[in-house]
């Protein structure tokens, strides 16, 4: 959430979701439309919501997603939504019963009325703490201000408990010192509950957090602004989020670079540590702690996505395609019923300006522990083993890079034939197993994921790919939508006896 930008979002947000309400009425009526020409009872549906820098918790069979400007909302099949609130406003039914008053503190440190990125964490207590935060530069430079509030509920309200920390106080240094907003509370593999925040100013930190005791839910003393794990002198990097995977055992720290509006090129990046409180690397084994603080900061990190957009191929259903702009500051969850990992951000899109909506991707981890992510949203897919045959086609394919660009990543077509070639390309795949890639592309090699997903543009299953390289860049394939495409076998060529 670019700084200077945020006060003319919040303004925009009242009529961005009314906007979003008849857009997703129009939408229903032509998906359910398509889908029953085309496919029937297999083409899924999808209703949306609009809540920016959405924070995911799951609680029953409900995910729930909290975010900016007081937004929330949930779903229990991560495809169809509803939306609880777009805003804050008196008698909002999440929040507080009474906004002016009970943020008082708040309003009269910062100046303004809102509430930027939340975050919902739920105690040992059975009770919900509801972290939020807003920085402005109205009142002085810098002034930030995060606390918490809590309820027996999830859906609130919620009563607040007061402040957590604040920015912009005596011998405050923004270059160095650490923006008190963007919080994320997680826990570490022997049960420690520690809180990852910070956006732009002096980067991103983390200190550890009381689970129990008079003080639940508020840091632990005597940490000041806690460790420093990257980020400074202003970079555009925010939004952290970290989850523990034990199938790996590593942390992964995700974050966001960039600004948040349609051209400024928002994206996720993901770096990973063996411990919660750091050093963290990215895929070529740079630690984060000098990010930030060198003027090459966007070289670093692997690029899970960006800008995108796949381009219509001749013979493909639709003839014009959505591409996400500026997807960012995401939460992610592995959900234990399911046994899937999940990806939850917000996105703008191409040729739509700042309306943005939610948008939830499955991802894996690819055989070196990096995370890879479908190309497109979740639509219920679970990941299968499948021959080469039915693998093997022309796809279109998206080099997501390791710039931070307003421009769009467009899609190019490659022929990977089931003998291993890429039609003419310099490079070769192998699939290792059923359901995992190797790609070596013009002398890089990626390593990923093969998943059949829905292809909501042309309303078709279709393979698709996500693998990354030592490099930190993505590459996306998704293949050509057109049933029964043949298989390219070249004459005159014979798979390789030996995978590389």
């Amino acid at each position: 959430m670019h700084l200077p930008g945020r006060l003319l979002f919040s303004r925009l947000n009242r009529s961005i979701g009314l906007a979003m309400k008849l857009r997703n009425i129009v939408s229903l009526v032509v998906v359910f439309a398509v889908a029953g020409v085309l496919h029937g009872a297999e083409a899924p549906s999808f209703t949306d919501v609009t809540v920016h820098d959405p924070s995911v918790i799951k609680v029953g069979d409900r995910f729930y997603v909290y975010g900016s400007h007081g937004a929330s909302a949930w779903t229990t099949d991560l495809m169809n939504w509803t939306q609880v609130a777009t805003s804050i406003y008196q008698g909002n039914p999440v929040h507080f019963p009474n906004f002016a008053t009970e943020l008082s503190d708040l309003r009269s440190w910062c100046g303004v009325s809102d509430l930027w990125a939340a975050d919902v964490f739920e105690m040992p207590d059975g009770r919900f703490y509801y972290y939020y935060c807003l920085w402005a530069n109205v009142l002085a430079p810098h002034r930030g201000y995060l606390g918490v509030a809590v309820s027996d509920d999830i859906e609130g309200p919620y009563l607040n408990l007061g402040e957590i920390k604040k920015t912009g106080e005596g011998g405050y240094n923004a270059s160095v010192d650490p923006n008190t907003i963007d919080p994320c509370l997680f826990r570490d593999e022997t049960g420690q509950l520690w809180m990852v925040y910070g956006s732009y100013s002096g980067g991103i930190y983390i200190f550890e957090m009381e689970d129990s005791g008079p003080d639940i839910g508020f840091q632990k003393p005597g940490q000041d602004w806690g460790t420093y794990l990257m980020g400074g002198n202003h970079a555009p990097i925010e939004g952290p989020f970290i989850e523990y995977n034990p199938e790996t055992d590593y942390y992964y720290l995700f974050l966001s670079y960039g600004g948040l509006a349609a051209n400024d090129g928002y994206n996720m990046r993901v770096f990973r540590s063996d411990d919660p409180d750091g050093p963290y690397y990215d895929p070529a084994g740079n630690n984060m702690e000098v990010v930030g603080r060198t003027p090459d900061w966007e070289t670093y990190g692997l690029k899970l996505a960006g800008n995108w957009q796949f381009v219509p191929v001749e013979g493909e259903f639709a003839a014009t395609t959505v591409g996400y702009k500026s997807p960012g500051h995401n939460s992610v969850i592995y959900d234990q019923s399911s046994g899937k990992w999940f990806n939850f951000f917000h996105t703008r899109f191409v040729g739509w300006g700042e309306i943005h909506e939610v948008r939830v991707h499955q991802f894996f981890f690819n055989e070196d522990g990096w995370p890879v992510m479908n190309p497109h949203r979740y639509a219920g897919e679970t990941i299968g083993s499948y021959p080469v045959a039915a693998v093997s086609g022309t796809y279109k394919v998206i080099n997501h890079g390791k710039d931070v660009t307003g421009v769009v990543k467009t899609s190019t077509n490659i022929e990977f034939w089931s003998d291993g070639s890429l039609g003419g390309r310099d490079g070769y795949w192998f699939m290792p197993t059923g359901n995992t890639i190797t790609i070596t592309l013009d002398g890089v090699t990626y390593k990923g994921v093969v998943c059949r997903c829905w292809d909501d543009d042309n309303r078709l299953w279709v393979h698709t790919f996500s693998a990354v390289s030592t490099d930190g860049v993505t590459l996306w394939g998704s293949k050509v939508a057109i049933q029964g495409q043949p298989i390219r076998r070249p004459l005159g060529r014979r798979a390789p006896a030996v995978r590389p």
